[in-house]
C-alpha cells in the first residue's frame, strides 16, 4: 500500500510455542548464565546465546527457524541447516499477541533473565492497526488496550527488558492512512504505553519513527513529542523494512537532532542488500525477493547516537499474502533460506 511501508506487513503472532520454550528453560533446560555458553533447551539444534558483551539480547532456543534447523538435519540437507543456522543462533524480537499478555512476557522475560540476557519485545496491539491490511487488527478499543499493556507490564516486573513500542503507529497518523477521529486516543494510548513501560525498573522502551524511505523527518517528530519520546529511550526506524543501515542511520540522526537527541536502533534483520526496486511500488515492501540478511544483532555500532542493531523483523516470516507468501507472520520457509544464501 505505501512505498516507504514499515511493520505493518508484520502480523502480532500468538506466542504460546514460544513461551512454552521459555517454560522448559525455566524449569531447567538451561543452566545459560553470564557466560551464555551453554546450550538451551532440548530441540537438538545446539542454539547458544551470543556474547553478552556485544549482543546482550536473548536467543530463543526453541524459536521457529531452530525448529526448521532441527527438521532439516533430520532429514539430512545439512547445507540448508547451516544456512538456517545463521537466523537461528542470533537474537530476535517476540512479538507480543493479544491473548494472556502477562503469561507470555513472563515466560519471555523469565527465561531471558535465566539466560543471563535482555529479552527484546515488540508491542504490536494498537486499536486500527495497519489500516485494514495484511496485518490489520489490534485492541477493540482504548480500554481493552490499556487492559492489555497492564497485563504486558505485570508480565515483564522487573526482569530486564527492550520494548519496540507499536510499530508503524505514529506514521499511520502522519501520512493520513489512520482516521482521524481516532488520533488523539491513539497520542493518548501510545504517551500512556511509555509512561507504563518506564515505570519498570529495568525496561528500555523505543517509540516506531518510520524508515528512511519516509525522507520527511519533518512531520514525524512532533508526532514523536505528543507520543512520549521525551520520557522514552529513544525511537526505532526501519522495522519490518530494507533500507540500508547507513540511510537509516542518516534518517535517525536528522530526526534525533529534533527530538532532543534521543537515541534510536535499527532493525537490519533484512536489510542486507537495500530495498527492492521491481515490481509494483506499492507493493515493493511485500515479501521483496533477493534481499538478504543484515548486521547481525549487536550494541556494537558504527554511531554513539545508535543503541544497537536489532532484528525486530523476524526474517523468514512472511510479510503477507504477496508474491506467493503464507499470512503475515507465518514462517515461510523458502524465503528464510533465501534470505539466508543471500547474506554474507
Amino acid at each position: 500500500m505505501y512505498g516507504s511501508r514499515g511493520a505493518g506487513a508484520f502480523a502480532a503472532r500468538r506466542v504460546s510455542a514460544v513461551v512454552l520454550g521459555a517454560a522448559l528453560l525455566v524449569t531447567g533446560c538451561s543452566s545459560g548464565g553470564e557466560g551464555g555458553s551453554d546450550k538451551g533447551g532440548d530441540a537438538g539444534a545446539g542454539i547458544t546465546q551470543q556474547p553478552k558483551e556485544t549482543a546482550p539480547f536473548w536467543v530463543n532456543p526453541e524459536g521457529t527457524a531452530a525448529q526448521q534447523l532441527v527438521n532439516l538435519e533430520k532429514s539430512g540437507k545439512k547445507q540448508d541447516a547451516e544456512q538456517i543456522r545463521k537466523i537461528a543462533e542470533q537474537p530476535v524480537a517476540e512479538w507480543i499477541g493479544p491473548d494472556n499478555p502477562q503469561e507470555q512476557t513472563r515466560g519471555l522475560t523469565e527465561a531471558a533473565e535465566k539466560a543471563g540476557r535482555t529479552a527484546l519485545l515488540v508491542l504490536y496491539n494498537i486499536p486500527h492497526r495497519d489500516c485494514g491490511q495484511y496485518s490489520q487488527g489490534g485492541a477493540a478499543d482504548g480500554n481493552a488496550y490499556r487492559e492489555w499493556l497492564d497485563g504486558v507490564a505485570a508480565g515483564i516486573g522487573d526482569r530486564p527488558a527492550t520494548v519496540i513500542l507499536e510499530p508503524d503507529a505514529l506514521l499511520h497518523l502522519v501520512d493520513g492512512c489512520t482516521p482521524e477521529q481516532f488520533h488523539e486516543e491513539r497520542y493518548d494510548l501510545l504517551k500512556g504505553a511509555v509512561t507504563k513501560l518506564k515505570s519498570l525498573k529495568n525496561t528500555k522502551v523505543y517509540l516506531d519513527a518510520g524508515n528512511a524511505g519516509w525522507q520527511n523527518p519533518d512531520q514525524i517528530f512532533e508526532p514523536l513529542n505528543r507520543a512520549g519520546i521525551a520520557q522514552a529511550d529513544g525511537f526505532s526506524v526501519n522495522v519490518s523494512n530494507f533500507y540500508s543501515t547507513e540511510d537509516s542511520i542518516s534518517y535517525g540522526k536528522q530526526l534525533s537532532a529534533k527530538v532532543g537527541g534521543k537515541h534510536f536502533v535499527i532493525d537490519t534483520s533484512r536489510n542486507g542488500k537495500g530495498p527492492y526496486t521491481g515490481g509494483n511500488p506499492d507493493e515493493r515492501w511485500c515479501n521483496p525477493p533477493g534481499r538478504a540478511l543484515g548486521e547481525t544483532p549487536t550494541t556494537k555500532t558504527a554511531d554513539p547516537l545508535v543503541d544497537a542493531y536489532l532484528w525486530v523483523k523476524r526474517p523468514g516470516e512472511s510479510d503477507g499474502e504477496c508474491k506467493g507468501g503464507p499470512k503475515a507472520g507465518q514462517w515461510w520457509a523458502d524465503y528464510a533460506l533465501k534470505l539466508a544464501k543471500a547474506s554474507s
